[in-house]
């Protein structure tokens, strides 16, 4: 079992979300009932890197109240630290889930305009105390795509984290839903971002929107490399670019593979049969947890890839938006453990 040789503080900013989703494979209130999660796609990383044994802390603003405080209650629970969270007056923000089902897909609604996170400004975070001791932030797109606000706090931290020599990790993680009239400004925002990071969790279809070109290659794996090397010509900080590919049979039946680039070469996995998925909200969070985590253990390139890869695959085997696997989990996955009861 690999573990970090020291141990690293890994700061994840965003917005924690309460997700309401029908019981089963039930439509949105075809019954009165709702199951209740925490989640949100720095949360689950915060989460996840906690579970797998690392220092993590959550910046984030949430409601001064028994929803919020629940929250954070929640991370806490994971081993997260949630010392420096703010708390004011306002709402949480929600999302609504719809579970696919064979050929429907699942289907998002966000509740969230308006909510404490929304209107906590860049200056209320205090950057430099946020990431005191802190080797890596990591953070995502849909900070700067819920408003101007959020925006600007996720672009003072990115430049917090280069005066403070903090390596950051970004994921592209677009959201058409979320972005809707400001969808124009989402290259420019993005890029800015980007310039900062050394790690991007993207694929070719990021690097185009940001970009505005278009890669037209047949084979994904091609696309991917071809979007690589416009994006290590554009960005001199960037050090990896890190993806998925996914292809679908149906809402239940997925094959997945990743893909690495790095400045000289691409690296990708074999690829991954998932059937019968119960729960792929928070996969791509898996993701990026597993290969921060291969990063901060010094497994190597290849190693961490995979390790990122079993990661995703088995948070698809689990409900809720938090990968709850442990490293000896992923592992046994990795070494095709077989799928006897565990007596």
């Amino acid at each position: 079992m690999s573990h970090p040789s020291q141990r690293a503080r890994i700061v994840c900013f965003g917005e924690l979300l309460l997700r309401l989703s029908p019981s089963g494979q039930e439509l949105l209130l075809q019954s009165p009932r709702f199951d209740a999660r925490f989640g949100g796609a720095e949360a689950n990383v915060a989460s996840s890197l906690a579970i797998l044994g690392h220092d993590s802390a959550m910046v984030s603003a949430l409601p001064d109240n028994a929803v919020g405080h629940a929250a954070a209650g929640e991370l806490r629970r994971h081993g997260v630290d949630t010392s420096r969270m703010r708390y004011a007056e306002g709402r949480m923000g929600l999302y609504f889930m719809t579970p696919g089902a064979m050929q429907r897909p699942t289907d998002v609604l966000y509740d969230r305009a308006g909510s404490v996170f929304s209107h906590t400004s860049a200056e209320s975070y205090d950057w430099p105390r946020q990431l005191e001791g802190a080797q890596w932030l990591h953070l995502s797109g849909i900070n700067l795509a819920l408003n101007e606000t959020t925006a600007e706090a996720a672009l003072a931290a990115v430049r917090a984290a280069r005066e403070k020599g903090v390596r950051v990790s970004f994921d592209c993680n677009y959201r058409s839903k979320l972005w809707g009239p400001r969808a124009p400004q989402a290259p420019a925002l993005l890029r800015e971002v980007v310039d900062y990071a050394e790690l991007v969790f993207g694929n070719d279809r990021d690097v185009a929107l940001i970009l505005g070109e278009t890669f037209t290659q047949d084979d994904a794996g091609e696309r991917f490399a071809a979007a690589a090397v416009a994006a290590f010509d554009t960005w001199p900080s960037l050090r990896r670019l890190v993806a998925t590919a996914r292809l679908h049979s149906n809402v239940d039946d997925h094959q997945l593979s990743g893909l690495l680039a790095l400045s000289d070469r691409v690296l990708h996995t074999a690829p991954h049969t998932l059937t019968g998925i119960v729960d792929r909200i928070g996969g791509g969070d898996a993701f990026a947890a597993g290969f921060l985590h291969g990063l901060l253990c010094d497994m190597g390139e290849e190693a961490a890839l995979d390790f990122a890869m079993a990661a995703t695959c088995l948070k698809h085997s689990i409900p809720g938006d938090v990968n709850l696997s442990r490293e000896a989990d992923i592992r046994a996955y990795l070494a095709q453990d077989g799928f006897e009861v565990k007596r």
